[in-house]
């Protein structure tokens, strides 16, 4: 399991075979692995599933151009965690604030649906992503999802019993030991219904609830003194 993130990566045979397949269908998409978006020296690492076939599957940024991004960015500007609302393409100048987003799996699965051993083997990735999140200062993790969730909690090495997701839940994950034996302080990992067009139009998530997910951060961050 690689940890230093390519887009060149062909680990996953089936994940591969189908980006090629839409490279084929349409030439002018990104169709690789998809690399983080944002601020290098983040305090929000923001983990959605997978890219979406016409969204950073076409751009090559994640949440970019699909109707999913559409209620992140949107999001993000009003918290402050972007320099505006829109995510159209990697050329609109967009700037995420403290904030950067990346995905549990960097290559579009058929169907949205990442199979388990993808899942972990791309978790490697994320894995070395949370740990540069943390090392620069990061605190705060918000998972779009159970998968994303879960994907989180397995880059940690945590159990994922002991962490339920549930819309809105907060979770404060353990430090780890420094080398005087003292704990370290560890991230918290917020939880949201991932922003997809299925669960919006559903009205599983409403624009309200995934806006409190948010205002809780914000909160949370100008009571511990971090942020904007």
């Amino acid at each position: 399991m690689q940890s230093t993130f390519s887009a060149d990566c062909r680990q996953c045979r089936r994940l591969s075979a189908f980006m090629d397949e839409v490279k084929r269908r349409h030439p002018d998409y990104h169709a690789r692995p998809v690399p983080a978006f944002g601020d290098a020296a983040s305090r929000l690492l923001v983990i959605g599933l997978a890219p979406g076939m016409h969204g950073a599957n076409r751009t090559g940024r994640p949440f970019t151009g699909d109707f999913a991004g559409i209620l992140l960015y949107r999001t993000l500007y009003k918290f402050g965690f972007a320099s505006h609302e829109g995510s159209a393409s990697t050329g609109d100048n967009l700037r995420l604030l403290e904030c950067r987003i990346t995905n549990a799996v960097k290559c579009l699965p058929p169907g949205n649906k990442p199979e388990p051993g993808e899942i972990r083997q791309c978790n490697g990735y994320l894995a070395a992503e949370i740990a540069d999140f943390k090392e620069g200062g990061g605190v705060a993790l918000l998972a779009l999802g159970a998968i994303a969730h879960q994907a989180a909690l397995m880059a940690l090495g945590l159990k994922l019993k002991a962490f339920p997701f549930t819309h809105g839940a907060i979770h404060a994950l353990p430090g780890e030991l420094a080398p005087d034996g003292l704990k370290t302080g560890g991230l918290t990992l917020y939880d949201s219904y991932h922003c997809s067009r299925y669960n919006t139009q559903t009205r599983r998530l409403t624009t309200d609830m995934f806006e409190q997910v948010f205002a809780r951060i914000r909160a949370d961050f100008a009571a511990a003194g971090v942020g904007l």
